[in-house]
């Protein structure tokens, strides 16, 4: 299954207070995975964005389905396909 990479932005205008915004990853965690998606990991980050999130789905349809889950939570993303480091070394062998 491909990784996908999804940076979380929140609008303050939504929650007005962190306990609010932790009890949605739940529900999140849940509809990736009613999409036949798995979350490989999830980060709070400090930056440009307030949250990554790493799943993985079977093709980009599923991944566009996922941002939309999460985007209908009021949060804001940006996605990434990611490939393994250790396929890189194949892919490069192959050019």
């Amino acid at each position: 299954m491909p990784t996908y990479i999804t940076e979380v932005d929140v609008n303050e205008a939504e929650y007005q207070n962190p306990q609010e915004l932790v009890s949605i990853w739940g529900a999140i965690r849940e509809d990736i995975r009613d999409l036949g998606g798995e979350v490989v990991d999830s980060h709070a980050v400090l930056g440009d964005y307030d949250f990554l999130i790493v799943y993985a789905v079977d093709d980009q349809e599923q991944a566009f389905q996922v941002t939309q889950v999460i985007e209908r939570h009021g949060l804001d993303t940006r996605t990434m396909q990611g490939l393994p480091i250790d396929r890189i070394g194949e892919l490069v062998e192959d050019v």
